[in-house]
């Protein structure tokens, strides 16, 4: 099996194997599910600690307000009463005016913030270091205990407008968020190796060859750099794919390759930080011998112009203190 070591830019993701006889499209089609599932998994995460510390998320038009407002407004949150934490709940505020404040008590947020826990490790990037592939079935765990324990602590389900519920319903609304600009769909995504992308249409070999015991590193992006443009006589016309009129002037779409990501850096962090210790310990070798007199090796033995002198009179190696 080849194992792949999955990056996004220079930040490592997660090992996958594969053979290499499989297509790229069907390669792209197992890694970005994963890859997204991951993303998911890390949007749940601090939603559900949120809810352990303070409670569910109030309705949309009661969020931010104060409690004066939300009273001048008789504005009432009907999914309080019915989305209630298993053995009761405690008052805490929430400061951001998000939640409603009825946390669940401490032995039902211990549940949730550990299973949060072990939902990350189990997707986490330290498994690259630890030699472990993940595959899809290890993201769905992940999200499958997530919600095996917010359906403990909330046997009566979550409200429909909760960001929790949402993400596992598929619901999520990312638009106007930096998370939208994580996702990649797998119509768009591309497959980098060596700075080369592994085009569609082609088996994983065509690119690192037959070998089935081989490592290797790729970087996993969007492919689409398609933009609009106003066409001008002389223009090469070989990347438009669609074209029309509009108040006299030409408008046309280009599509080509993505842009190829950064190469791989030559050295590593470690080595970087062991080069860097090497040479700051050389450098103050250097201010200490420059910090030494030049005249410094007079006080040696071996530069004593009196030494032959002492030598015969008996004064050399002497000793006070009777020899201790």
């Amino acid at each position: 099996m080849v194992k792949l070591h999955i990056k996004k830019g220079d930040e490592s993701q997660f090992l996958f194997d594969t053979t290499v006889e499989i297509a790229i499209e069907d390669l792209l089609a197992e890694i970005v599910p994963i890859y997204n599932g991951r993303l998911k998994v890390h949007r749940i995460c601090p939603e559900i600690e949120e809810l352990a510390d303070v409670g569910i998320t109030l309705p949309p038009n009661m969020q931010g307000l104060t409690d004066d407002q939300i009273e001048d407004l008789h504005l009432r949150d009907e999914w309080a009463d019915k989305c209630v934490p298993s053995g009761g709940h405690t008052c805490k505020k929430d400061k951001m005016g998000r939640r409603n404040g009825m946390a669940p008590n401490e032995k039902m947020a211990e549940l949730l913030k550990k299973t949060i826990k072990e939902a990350k490790d189990m997707i986490s990037k330290k498994n690259v270091v630890a030699n472990k592939e993940l595959t899809y079935s290890n993201v769905k765990e992940a999200l499958d205990i997530l919600r095996g324990a917010v359906m403990i602590v909330y046997p009566m389900g979550l409200p429909p407008h909760d960001p929790i519920k949402m993400e596992f319903d598929n619901e999520e609304d990312l638009a106007g968020t930096q998370a939208s600009l994580e996702v990649i769909e797998p119509d768009a995504a591309s497959l980098w190796w060596a700075g080369k992308e592994m085009v569609r249409g082609k088996k994983l070999c065509d690119f690192v060859g037959k070998n089935e015991k081989t490592k290797i590193v790729c970087k996993l992006q969007k492919g689409d750099s398609s933009f609009m443009g106003v066409y001008s006589v002389g223009m090469n016309l070989k990347h438009i794919t669609a074209a029309h009129s509009e108040q006299n002037e030409i408008l046309f779409k280009i599509e080509g390759p993505g842009r190829a990501p950064g190469r791989e850096a030559v050295i590593s962090d470690e080595e970087k930080k062991a080069m860097m210790a090497y040479y700051y310990k050389k450098q103050e070798e250097m201010k200490k011998l420059d910090a030494d007199a030049e005249d410094a090796y007079l006080d040696s033995q071996w530069a004593d112009s009196q030494a032959l002198k002492k030598q015969f009179q008996g004064l050399t190696n002497i000793k006070w203190g009777g020899g201790k």
